[in-house]
C-alpha cells in the first residue's frame, strides 16, 4: 500500500477490518515537548507503528460548495441528506441539457438551482427541485418547459436556455442520516444536499478519534484523524510484532486474571519506603515476578509493640495463625475510656493515681484513689458554674472482691468528667489463647495482646519477641500475591494502593509454578507509613477530645449569684434507659476548701489500699475554735 494522508486512510477503513498495522512514513512534531492536547497524541515519529484498535467518528464539518462557509456538526444531527447525482455545476441551462444528452440519460430530469429564479408571477426558491420534461419554443424563444410541485398543485414553467445561474442534476433518493452518508462509500467527497441547512450544495468532511496500541505505551493512545502525517498499511507484514503494552499493580489487580501470570518489573514509583522487609530491596527494575492474583482475607490490623523505648509498627494478615492471650488494656483519660466503652459489654478498670474532684465545676465530679476500681455505665452530660454542659464519663463504684458483702451500700455512681486526666488499668481474667480472627470477632479494638505462639508457616515470626502488642485497628483493602522469579521460596502481599509498580508481561519464562509458596503474614512497617493510614481511617471517623472547660477566674465574666450555679450543677441530664442520679445532698455535706475534695468523704476507705485521708472540718467547730484561739490570744496579750 502506498503512503497517505491519515484522514484519507481513516475514511477509506472498513471498521470490520480492525486492528490494522500503520506505519508513520513522515511525522510531525508539535510546539516542542508537548505530546498529547487535550488528551490527544499531537506528535508522531517517522516509523512509529501504530495498531489501530477503533475509530470513533467526533464531528462532521460541512462546507458549502457556494459560499465557502463551513458549519460543525455533532454524529447526533438529526437532518436527512440526499445526494447529487454528480459534482459538476452548470452555469446554464443550456450546459446541463447538453451535459445530460452526451450522458445518454432521457429526459425527463430534476435538477436543482443554487440561486432562486423569478419568471413573471413566479418564484423557484433555491434548492427547490425542478422537473426537466422537454426542450420546446414557448413565445419564439427556446425553452425548457419544467414543472414546479408546489405542494398538491403543479406549476408548469419555460426557462429559457440562457438563464443563467449554478445548476446541478438531482436524482431524488431514500434520504439518508448523517452516519449514514459519512459511512456510504459511493458518497464520498460528493456534493450533498439537505434541506435542514441553509446551503443548497455542500460536502461532509468528518473527523474521527483514532484509538490505537503503540509500544511501551500503558494506555491507549488518541490520535485525531486531522494529524497531519502520512501513514502506511503493513498490517499483512507486521503480524510476528507484539505491542508492549505497561501496565500497573492496580490494573493487573482489576483485570481479576488469569493467574498466576508472569510479569517484569519496569518501573518502581518514586517516594519514601513503606516496608522493612528484607523484599522490598529487589523491587528493582527488570526483576520478574509471579502474581497468584489477590490475597485472602483482604483485612489486616495495624499492630504496635510495647515494652520497648522505640515501638515498632506491624501489618498483620487476616490470616496470621499465631496465637494471642489478651493482656489489660491501660488508658490515660476518662475519654480514652469512654471511647473503649460498648454498650453491653462490661468494661472494668483499676485507678493508678489519685485524683481530688473538682468541686467548684461540680459537686459530682468524684475524688479518686490509687486502687479504686470502676465499671464504666456510659456517658451524659452535667452543667457546671460556667452555666454550660460537661461531658461525663459515668461510673459505678466496685468494692473489693472481699468486701462485696459488706460494703453493697457503699456502691453508686460517680461522674469523671471527660478530659480526667487520671490513669486506669483494665481488670480483666482472660487466660485463653486466640487465633486473631477470633480475637477481632468478639473484642473492639483498641485491644492489647501477647503472642504466645508464633505463626507455624511464618519461621521468622517477629511478633513473639515481644512483651506485649497494641491492636490498633483493622483496614480493608486488596493485596496482591507475588514471588520473586529469582527466590521461589520468598512470597509476599504488595498493596496496589500504596506501592503501585509498572510491570509487563514477560516473555520466556520458566515453568509455571505448582503453587505460591507459604506467604509472610506479618510486615514490619516505617513509622510515617503506620501513622499515614492511620490517619486515613481515624481522621473521618472519630472527633477530637472535648476542651476543658474554662475557669471562672480567667473569664472575667463573675455569676452574680454562684450559689444558683452550684444548684444548677446537680441537675445531669440523666442516661439512656437509666434511672436519675441521685441529687447531691448539699445542705448535709461538709464544706471543704478549695484544694480539697467534698465527694470522696461519702466512701469509706477500702481495705488494702494506702490512701491519704482528705482534711475535713465541720464549720460551727471551726469557727468555735477560732473564737476560742483568739480569746485565748488576746488574754495572753
Amino acid at each position: 500500500m502506498e503512503p497517505m494522508q491519515l484522514k484519507d486512510f481513516v475514511r477509506t477503513l472498513d471498521p470490520a477490518s480492525l486492528p490494522r498495522v500503520l506505519r508513520v512514513c513522515s511525522g510531525v512534531y508539535f510546539q516542542s515537548s508537548i505530546y498529547e492536547i487535550s488528551g490527544n497524541e499531537c506528535c508522531l515519529s517517522t516509523g512509529d507503528l501504530i495498531k489501530v484498535t477503533q475509530i470513533c467518528l467526533q464531528k462532521v464539518i460541512c462546507e458549502s460548495l457556494r459560499m465557502g462557509e463551513t458549519m460543525e456538526l455533532t454524529p447526533n444531527f438529526k437532518g436527512h441528506f440526499s445526494p447529487l447525482t454528480c459534482s459538476q455545476s452548470y452555469g446554464n441551462l443550456e450546459e446541463l441539457i447538453a451535459a445530460t444528452k452526451q450522458s445518454s440519460k432521457p429526459l425527463p430530469v430534476f435538477f436543482i438551482s443554487s440561486y432562486s429564479i423569478s419568471i413573471k408571477n413566479n418564484v423557484v426558491p433555491e434548492d427547490q427541485p425542478l422537473l426537466l420534461e422537454a426542450v420546446e419554443m414557448h413565445l419564439g424563444t427556446c425553452c425548457a418547459r419544467c414543472v414546479l410541485s408546489a405542494g398538491a398543485k403543479q406549476v408548469t414553467l419555460h426557462l429559457p436556455l440562457s438563464q443563467k445561474g449554478l445548476f446541478w442534476i438531482w436524482e431524488p433518493g431514500v434520504p439518508r442520516t448523517l452516519l449514514q452518508a459519512v459511512q456510504e462509500p459511493a458518497l464520498r467527497d460528493l456534493p450533498v444536499t439537505c434541506p435542514t441547512l441553509p446551503w443548497s450544495s455542500l460536502i461532509l468532511k468528518p473527523q474521527y478519534e483514532i484509538q490505537a496500541i503503540m509500544q511501551m505505551r500503558r494506555t491507549i493512545v488518541k490520535i485525531p484523524s486531522t494529524l497531519e502525517v502520512d501513514v502506511e498499511d503493513v498490517t499483512a507484514s507486521s503480524q510476528h510484532i507484539h505491542f508492549i503494552q505497561p501496565l500497573l499493580l492496580s490494573e493487573v489487580l482489576a483485570r481479576q486474571g488469569p493467574f498466576p501470570v508472569p510479569m517484569e518489573i519496569l518501573e518502581v514509583p518514586d517516594g519514601p519506603r513503606i516496608f522493612l522487609s528484607p523484599w522490598v530491596d529487589s523491587l528493582q527494575q527488570g526483576q520478574r515476578l509471579w502474581i497468584y492474583g489477590q490475597a485472602s482475607p483482604r483485612w489486616r490490623v495495624l499492630a504496635s509493640s510495647k515494652g520497648r523505648k522505640v515501638p515498632r509498627h506491624f501489618m498483620i494478615s487476616g490470616a496470621y495463625q499465631g496465637k494471642l492471650r489478651r493482656r489489660p488494656r491501660e488508658f490515660p483519660t476518662a475519654y480514652d475510656l469512654l471511647s473503649a466503652f460498648q454498650p453491653g459489654q462490661p468494661l472494668r478498670v483499676v485507678a493508678m493515681r489519685d485524683y481530688d474532684g473538682e468541686e467548684e465545676e461540680n459537686p459530682e465530679f468524684t475524688s479518686l484513689a490509687v486502687g479504686d476500681r470502676l465499671e464504666v455505665v456510659g456517658s451524659s452530660q452535667a452543667c457546671g458554674t460556667q452555666g454550660r454542659d460537661t461531658d461525663v464519663l459515668v461510673c459505678q463504684r466496685l468494692s473489693d472482691q472481699a468486701e462485696e458483702e459488706e460494703c453493697e451500700e457503699d456502691q453508686g455512681r460517680i461522674l469523671l468528667p471527660v478530659y480526667f486526666p487520671g490513669s486506669f488499668v483494665e481488670e480483666m481474667n482472660d487466660g485463653r489463647r486466640y487465633i486473631l480472627e477470633d480475637l477481632i470477632a468478639q473484642f473492639s479494638l483498641p485491644c492489647e495482646v501477647k503472642v504466645v505462639a508464633k505463626d507455624t508457616s511464618h519461621p521468622d515470626d517477629p511478633l513473639t519477641s515481644f512483651l506485649g502488642l497494641r491492636l490498633e485497628e483493622k483496614i480493608t483493602e486488596p493485596f496482591l500475591v507475588v514471588s520473586l522469579d529469582s527466590e521461589p521460596g520468598m512470597c509476599f502481599e504488595i498493596p496496589p494502593r500504596w506501592l503501585d509498580l509498572t510491570v509487563v508481561e514477560a516473555e520466556g519464562q520458566p515453568s509455571q509454578p505448582a503453587g505460591p509458596p507459604p506467604i509472610a503474614t506479618v510486615e514490619e512497617m516505617t513509622e510515617a507509613f503506620y501513622y499515614k493510614l492511620r490517619k486515613l481511617s481515624a481522621c473521618d471517623d472519630q472527633p477530637p477530645p472535648p476542651r476543658p472547660p474554662k475557669r471562672q477566674g480567667t473569664t472575667g465574666q463573675n455569676r452574680p449569684n454562684s450559689r444558683e450555679g452550684t444548684i444548677e450543677s446537680s441537675q445531669v441530664l440523666g442516661l439512656e434507659q437509666q434511672p436519675l442520679l441521685p441529687e447531691p445532698k448539699t445542705k448535709t455535706l461538709p464544706e471543704f476548701s478549695k484544694d480539697s475534695s467534698n465527694v470522696y468523704s461519702r466512701f469509706p476507705a477500702h481495705k488494702g489500699h494506702m490512701r491519704t485521708k482528705p482534711n475535713m472540718w465541720d464549720p460551727v467547730k471551726e469557727d468555735h475554735d477560732y473564737e476560742e484561739i483568739h480569746e485565748h490570744l488576746r488574754k495572753s496579750i
